[in-house]
């Protein structure tokens, strides 16, 4: 006699597509994090690393907040434009990444020393 699970083993083949994008929905909501609030002084400290980078044209690492994630952008600061409130910056591939200031959450400078 041959022992299976029955109707068991055909429940998952009968969802819905809509359950599945629901689940998956919700899985995603679950992951999401707040945006962290800054004080004045690591914004003052933002500001003065991503000046100091722009004159001495050094790379930085980017902290930013995005669609409830949290993500790093490597590069130099290209443009500051101060109208759309945004930076453009200039990443290893030259790519131009468009970020706004709002999204900023920790700026980390590269020290590299030349031989």
């Amino acid at each position: 006699m041959i022992k299976d699970r029955g109707k068991m083993k055909w429940g998952a083949a009968f969802m819905l597509p809509e359950m599945v994008a629901s689940h998956n929905k919700v899985d995603w909501d679950y992951k999401k994090v707040e945006k962290p609030i800054l004080d004045e002084h690591l914004l003052e400290e933002i500001n003065q690393t991503i000046c100091s980078a722009m004159e001495y044209n050094q790379e930085l690492v980017f902290t930013l907040y995005q669609n409830g994630e949290i993500q790093i952008l490597t590069g130099k600061v290209h443009y500051i434009d101060q109208i759309r409130y945004e930076l453009r910056i200039l990443d290893k591939f030259n790519e131009i990444h468009k970020v706004k200031l709002n999204d900023i959450v920790n700026v980390i400078g590269i020290m590299c020393f030349a031989k």
